[in-house]
């Protein structure tokens, strides 16, 4: 299992240390818009094809999916290191978003293939752990990296991380072969998607990836404004991620218990991921780390319970879909939150970009979850 937590690591650092970085940009600072569409091509390219990859998944075998996209995230970052042209940054970013798009369903499979349904909460909740431990060092040492030698630098480490986490993996994960399928249909498709056993952990995985996304880049914009350099910003911005690496094992391990049900988890989530966004209108550094600790902990509650809840309603020989399908929605939030919050902070204010998200997450996620999801996903 330690590959795939090395790989769910490899793409959150590898997303929020260039994420948390450009808020602080001298280039970007004066244009909120411009910060959004950048935090938002990764995820758009995650949007577009990681369904695909999860059906690849799916039909070859998770494995080979999982290492040619550490492969393909390697040679993305490499890309601008060698180019040396902030231009590269836009086509940099968008290879990291599309090879992750092929290595995060497929290692989600592979943690749901690899464990037994009574272990799976704990699985998803260590695997999820791991990757806020990137959350966490992603801006803080993103921004020592910035100041040491400039993003070239940055991505020279991601690029070294993703080579060395692909050998590992070829090393030590065991070969999964697909299982026998039913033919799909267009109609059974639709069917997966208008289920409520997957609208609704898929519903809230979308909201907590984007109050997740709007903390990393836009928490550092609101330290900025209150006089905070990037590396301070950067490290009470980490406190998000840290939190959410604590909570998240936990959730894991109470709803493998019987002591917390998906449904009541994902709800309380939701609730305190937007109470952390309206904490960001605090002013100062107490506002960044409220929000901060707000987010984490509602991010924590809905991963691994959100993630469990698709496994379990999922037949094994479509987790690859499934979990790609419902990443598809989480990206969404992931790129929607912050094109959100930036396009309502160029209109208006950062704070009622801010609070509009806040609604997005108490009002519509949860109309949706107040009736019981049931059934199966085929």
């Amino acid at each position: 299992m330690w590959p795939l937590y090395a790989a769910g690591f490899t793409t959150a650092f590898g997303a929020h240390a260039v994420a948390a970085s450009l808020g602080t940009s001298d280039d970007l600072a004066g244009s909120l818009l411009t910060l959004g569409l950048l935090l938002a091509l990764y995820d758009g390219a995650e949007v577009l094809l990681k369904p695909l990859f999860g059906t690849l998944a799916d039909r070859v075998g998770a494995r080979p999916v999982l290492l040619a996209g550490l492969v393909g995230f390697a040679l993305a970052s490499a890309a601008f290191v060698v180019a040396d042209d902030p231009a590269w940054l836009w086509v940099a970013r968008l290879g990291q978003g599309a090879a992750a798009s092929a290595f995060s369903p497929a290692a989600s499979s592979l943690v749901a293939r690899l464990n037994p349904a009574a272990r799976r909460g704990s699985a998803f909740g260590s695997y999820g752990s791991w990757k806020s431990v990137g959350y966490t060092l992603g801006p803080l040492l993103g921004g020592v990296l910035i100041l040491g030698g400039g993003l070239r630098l940055l991505f020279g480490v991601t690029a070294v991380l993703g080579l060395v986490v692909a050998a590992w993996a070829w090393r030590v994960v065991p070969p999964v072969p697909p299982l026998p399928r039913r033919r799909q249909t267009v109609l059974d498709l639709a069917r997966r998607l208008t289920d409520r056993a997957f609208l609704a952990p898929t519903s809230a995985l979308a909201g907590a990836t984007a109050a997740l996304s709007v903390g990393v880049g836009f928490l550092p914009v609101t330290g900025a404004a209150a006089g905070l350099g990037p590396v301070v910003t950067g490290a009470a911005v980490s406190v998000l991620a840290a939190t959410a690496a604590v909570v998240q094992p936990r959730a894991g391990r109470a709803l493998d218990a019987g002591s917390l049900t998906s449904r009541t988890g994902l709800v309380v989530g939701l609730l305190v991921t937007a109470a952390g966004l309206l904490a960001a209108l605090l002013p100062g550094l107490l506002g960044v780390l409220l929000a901060a600790v707000l987010i984490g902990t509602g991010t924590g509650l809905i991963t691994p319970l959100g993630f469990a809840a698709l496994a379990a309603s999922t037949p094994e020989s479509r987790l690859g879909q499934t979990m790609g399908t419902a990443e598809l929605g989480r990206e969404l939030g992931d790129a929607g939150g912050p094109l959100l919050v930036g396009g309502v902070a160029t209109l208006a204010s950062l704070d009622l970009g801010y609070a509009a998200l806040a609604v997005v997450l108490a009002v519509g996620p949860l109309v949706l979850l107040g009736r019981r999801a049931t059934g199966r996903v085929g």
